[in-house]
C-alpha cells in the first residue's frame, strides 16, 4: 500500500546531505513557502470549525485537542496560551496529549498507538454535548487520536479533524476535516517540519478566531491579556491609552482603580462608569467588551432622560 504523502519521499530535497548550509535552508525554505497557500485553501472549513468553537463557548462548552507527539505538544502550546492571552479559565481550552504530562519532553512508547486509550482519556477529561474535540494527526492515521475522536463523537461534541493527509481517516471520520495538503516532508516523514507548521497556523487561527467570536477581544486589541508582571502592565496601559483616547496617565490610573483589570477598566474609561459598574456590566456580557460598552451606554442614557 502507498504510503500517505507526508511519509513519502520529496524529489525536490534529494541528497540534502551533500548540500552546502544554505543550500539546505534554502530548500527548507522553499517547502516552507508551500503551507500558507495549503492552509488558504482550507479556510472555508476553518471557519465552520471557528463558528462551532464559540458555539460551544457561549453554551458552556469547552475546546479539547487531541494529539500525540508533536502534535499534541503544539495543541498543549496553544491551550497553555489561551488564559494568559485572552483571560479565559484553565478549563476553556484544553490539551489532551497521548502518555501524558511526561510526553511533552519524552516519547512514551506505545502510547500514540492505543485507540482504546485516547478514548478512556476523553472519558476522563469529561467531554459533554456541548463540547469541540480537536484531533491533530499528521498522517490522520495515529490510533490514538481516532481513538478519542469517535469517544468525543458518542457524546454528541462537535469533532474536528487537523491533518496534511485529505484521504485519511481522521478527515473521513470529522464533522469537520481541516487538511492542508503540505506534501512530502523535506526530510521524509518528519512531520513537524510543514505539515507541522500548518497544525500551528490552523490552531493559531481556531483558537484566535474563536476568542474574537467570543467577545476576548475589542477592536484588535487583546484586551483580556493577564496583567501578571510589569511588561504586561505597561501593554496594558497602553492599550487602555490608544483604546480610551485618554493620556498615559489617565490609563494607569484607571487600572489601579480597576483592580488592574483591563476590560474593567476600558469600560470606566470609556463610559464613566465605575469599577463595580463595569465589571457588574462585563458579567452579564459573559466578558464580552463590545457588548458590555453598549449596555453601560444604553443604562447611562435611560438615567440621563430625555432633553
Amino acid at each position: 500500500m502507498k504510503p500517505p504523502k507526508t511519509e513519502q519521499r520529496n524529489p525536490r530535497s534529494r541528497g540534502l546531505d551533500q548540500k552546502s548550509t544554505l543550500a539546505i535552508v534554502r530548500a527548507l525554505n522553499h517547502e516552507d513557502a508551500q503551507v500558507a497557500r495549503a492552509v488558504r485553501r482550507e479556510l472555508p472549513k476553518i471557519a465552520r470549525a471557528v463558528d462551532a468553537v464559540a458555539n460551544a463557548f457561549r453554551h458552556g462548552g469547552a475546546l479539547f485537542y487531541v494529539g500525540a507527539g508533536t502534535s499534541g505538544r503544539l495543541a498543549v502550546l496553544d491551550a497553555a496560551e489561551c488564559p494568559p492571552t485572552f483571560g479565559t479559565p484553565p478549563h476553556m481550552v484544553q490539551a489532551i496529549i497521548a502518555g501524558g504530562a511526561r510526553a511533552l519532553q519524552h516519547a512514551v512508547e506505545g502510547a500514540e498507538d492505543s485507540a482504546p486509550g485516547g478514548a478512556r482519556d476523553i472519558r476522563r477529561a469529561r467531554v459533554k454535548r456541548s463540547d469541540v474535540v480537536v484531533g491533530l494527526s499528521a498522517s490522520g492515521t495515529t490510533p490514538y487520536v481516532l481513538g478519542a475522536l469517535d469517544a468525543a463523537r458518542r457524546t454528541g461534541a462537535v469533532t474536528v479533524g487537523i491533518t496534511s493527509n485529505p484521504r485519511s481517516p481522521l478527515a473521513r471520520r470529522a464533522s469537520i476535516g481541516i487538511a492542508p495538503d503540505t506534501g512530502a516532508e523535506a526530510i521524509a516523514g518528519s512531520t513537524r517540519l510543514k505539515a507541522g507548521t500548518a497544525q500551528k497556523m490552523v490552531l493559531n487561527m481556531l483558537s484566535t478566531a474563536a476568542m474574537v467570536r467570543a467577545g476576548r477581544v475589542y477592536e484588535n486589541w487583546m484586551v483580556h491579556v493577564a496583567l501578571t508582571n510589569q511588561k504586561l502592565r505597561r501593554r496594558g496601559a497602553r492599550i487602555l491609552e490608544e483604546a480610551a483616547g485618554v493620556s498615559l496617565r489617565e490609563a494607569e490610573r484607571a487600572l489601579r482603580q480597576a483592580g488592574h483589570d483591563l476590560p474593567a477598566a476600558l469600560v470606566m474609561l470609556k463610559t464613566g462608569a465605575s469599577a463595580a459598574e463595569a465589571r457588574r456590566r462585563l458579567a452579564e456580557s459573559g466578558g464580552n467588551v463590545r457588548n458590555a460598552l453598549h449596555s453601560a451606554r444604553i443604562r447611562k442614557a435611560g438615567t440621563q432622560g430625555p432633553r
